[in-house]
């Protein structure tokens, strides 16, 4: 079993930033994959950002390269995405999932929704004038 404790949400303008924080603890395997989903009202999830445990390898959505950055803190664990220059689009209920075990940290990118079996409760983004 693996614990997954998202945070970091909260109200911001339009082209502020905020940080989420993800920390997964519990019965971790040698690699996996680690993603943000958001979901807005009435809409599918969609991922925005993929890294796998060791943060060689990231991914992210069209709507947010450029602007997002998912990193690995410190401890190992804990993956941080970093979020610049904030839309109201971006407003959603953001999670943070991890996958079952990989072999390959390049398959981080197009595993499926699926693949992540441990979710954290979510973290509301809010972006307004």
């Amino acid at each position: 079993q693996v614990d997954v404790v998202d945070s970091g949400g909260g109200s911001v303008q339009i082209g502020g930033s905020l940080t989420l924080s993800c920390e997964a603890s519990g019965d971790l395997t040698s690699n996996y994959c680690v993603s943000w989903f958001r979901q807005r009202p009435g809409q599918e999830r969609e991922r925005v950002a993929s890294i796998d445990r060791h943060g060689d390898s990231t991914w992210y959505g069209d709507s947010v390269s450029g602007r997002f950055a998912f990193s690995q803190d410190n401890p190992q664990n804990t993956k941080v995405l970093q979020m610049n220059s904030l839309k109201p689009e971006d407003t959603a209920m953001y999670y943070c999932a991890v996958s079952g075990p990989i072999v390959n940290s390049g398959s981080c990118p197009v595993l499926s929704r699926s693949a992540y079996k441990f979710w954290g409760q979510g973290t509301q983004v809010t972006v307004s004038s």
